[in-house]
């Protein structure tokens, strides 16, 4: 279609590349391009752009966000998860990773979320639910802005000032008990009983939270 519509565009005056034959090589070489991209795809591949493929975008990362939503905190409900392998094995869990691990996903950007989760797990070892959520929420934020046709690069460029000032505010409120071994372990244990709280462990998290603050002391 483009072989046919380019030649009829460069007679017309004022056609977009100026003279006649500059506008007839350019075109012509824009239509080549678009035929060999098209040959890029496989026959059952399908191609989104614009506006389309930027909702689906949004709507399968907030999808993946859900998901997991419900197992944050100490309130957290388990997943139970199938394999669809021979025997059909089952288990239960309510840690983030291991759900986001179990998916078959071929959206984009829910598998950026699902990478987000697996280099939280590799560099913290933890809070990977947490970071997909709050990666997800950024994203439904996002939608909002982008549906009153604020630039995808406005937004992103308010969240990167928005996450300096937030590291600034984090940095004014720490505080450094390190020199007293009292209020250090009394650190300690705040930090151990918020973790446990969300673990099958949490009827019993003070007695392991002291259990876990006695050898880090030893260590130290």
């Amino acid at each position: 279609m483009l072989l046919i519509i380019i030649p009829a565009v460069c007679k017309e005056k004022g056609s977009p590349f100026g003279d006649q034959d500059i506008c007839l090589e350019c075109g012509m070489a824009y239509a080549s391009l678009s035929m060999a991209v098209d040959h890029l795809f496989k026959d059952e591949a399908t191609e989104e752009k614009g506006e389309r493929a930027r909702m689906a975008s949004f709507i399968g990362a907030m999808a993946i966000a859900d998901l997991v939503k419900t197992t944050l905190g100490p309130k957290g409900m388990d997943k139970i998860l199938q394999s669809t392998g021979r025997g059909r094995n089952i288990s239960v869990t309510n840690d983030g990773a291991t759900i986001l691990k179990s998916l078959h996903i071929d959206n984009p950007a829910a598998k950026v979320l699902v990478d987000i989760s697996k280099v939280q797990d590799d560099e913290v070892g933890d809070g990977t639910t947490s970071v997909v959520v709050l990666a997800g929420e950024l994203l439904r934020e996002a939608e909002k802005l982008v549906a009153v046709k604020i630039h995808p690069m406005t937004i992103i460029s308010g969240y990167r000032m928005a996450a300096e000032c937030a590291q600034k505010a984090l940095l004014n409120k720490v505080m450094d008990n390190k020199d007293d071994a009292e209020k250090f372990k009394a650190d300690l244990m705040k930090i151990a009983m918020t973790t446990l709280s969300s673990k099958i462990l949490s009827q019993d998290k003070e007695h392991f939270a002291t259990l876990a603050v006695d050898a880090v002391m030893r260590l130290k």
